[in-house]
């Protein structure tokens, strides 16, 4: 690979149709990406075993080709750093964790959900955010061994530091956060042994040599998760954008429960990519007026620059 190489990425998981939110993230990485003359990659974050499904991963792709967006490796063509199913990547995540043990960065943590969700219900918390207060950071060997006596399986936690993470997203500009006291000691595998989101992205992006992540505004805010884990586990971080979500007329987050907005829905009413090429051209700030267009047509006119920085509505038009 050429050290100047831009390499970005689409990771959708598939647990459910892909629906215009997912379009829209789609094709603002992949232009991102062609724009520069990079390599796209497809990667499928199946990490939640109980949840994805392979017939998803099939309309994905079909989905994709569907829409005119190509890629470089991915699940069905291979690739020099596969693979590219989470779900077959295991072994990567294990030598993390490993690494992470021998610098006596990890701890096993045996709280249960509802000892979790009865601090998310303190008052000053968020109904589902939570500031882990690090009960299980100071235990005691014997007390370990005495919550295992009591079949409780345990979750891995990473032991945060009292810092404060900075960096500069592409579109969201200058960003910081003190991981201590936003979220705390974080899980990076469940109890049910299932890796976490935070540390198998960060293994697949470094380990792929990924240099650029476009993707939602909703993952801005754990970033800092992620670069702490990129700096102790000696992986280069990519670039961040993090694009506007797009939201109902009510003001909802577009979701998997907009079912007239999967693409398949889209698909069956007649509805051509080139007008939802355009469409998601138009919302971001690409094209003066909605027109169809092939998402080819856009990569010599894509700026990261035109797009909005605030959440995007989608009318009822499509």
């Amino acid at each position: 690979m050429s050290l100047n190489q831009i390499r970005g990425r689409f990771a959708p998981s598939p647990t459910g149709e892909m629906h215009l939110g997912n379009a829209w993230t789609a094709l603002l990485a992949w232009l991102h990406t062609r724009s520069q003359g990079g390599q796209m990659i497809l990667r499928i974050e199946d990490l939640d075993p109980d949840r994805s499904r392979e017939e998803y991963v099939k309309q994905l792709l079909e989905d994709m080709a569907w829409l005119g967006l190509d890629w470089d490796e991915g699940p069905d063509i291979g690739g020099a750093y596969g693979p590219y199913y989470q779900s077959e990547r295991r072994n990567f995540y294990e030598a993390a964790l490993e690494k992470l043990e021998a610098a006596k960065l990890i701890y096993p943590c045996y709280c249960t959900r509802a000892e979790l969700h009865a601090v998310a219900a303190a008052p000053h918390l968020g109904e589902t955010e939570y500031v882990y207060p690090g009960t299980c950071r100071t235990l005691t060997g014997k007390e370990r061994e005495e919550r295992q006596k009591q079949s409780r399986r345990s979750s891995v936690r990473l032991t945060v530091s009292n810092e404060i993470i900075c960096f500069s997203d592409a579109l969201q500009g200058e960003c910081r956060q003190a991981v201590e006291f936003s979220c705390g000691d974080f899980v990076i595998r469940r109890s049910d042994g299932v890796f976490a989101y935070q540390l198998a992205v960060v293994v697949d992006d470094g380990s792929m040599a990924i240099t650029e992540v476009l993707r939602g505004a909703d993952l801005l805010m754990s970033t800092p998760r992620q670069l702490l884990l990129y700096r102790l586990l000696e992986l280069q971080p990519p670039v961040f954008i993090h694009v506007p979500l797009l939201i109902g007329t009510d003001g909802s987050r577009l979701s998997k429960r907009h079912g007239s907005l999967s693409l398949a829905n889209m698909r069956k009413r007649g509805i051509k990519p080139e007008t939802i090429i355009g469409y998601l051209a138009w919302k971001a700030g690409q094209i003066a007026a909605w027109e169809p267009l092939t998402a080819r047509d856009m990569i010599g006119h894509f700026s990261i620059n035109s797009i909005p920085v605030a959440p995007v509505v989608v009318e009822d038009m499509l």
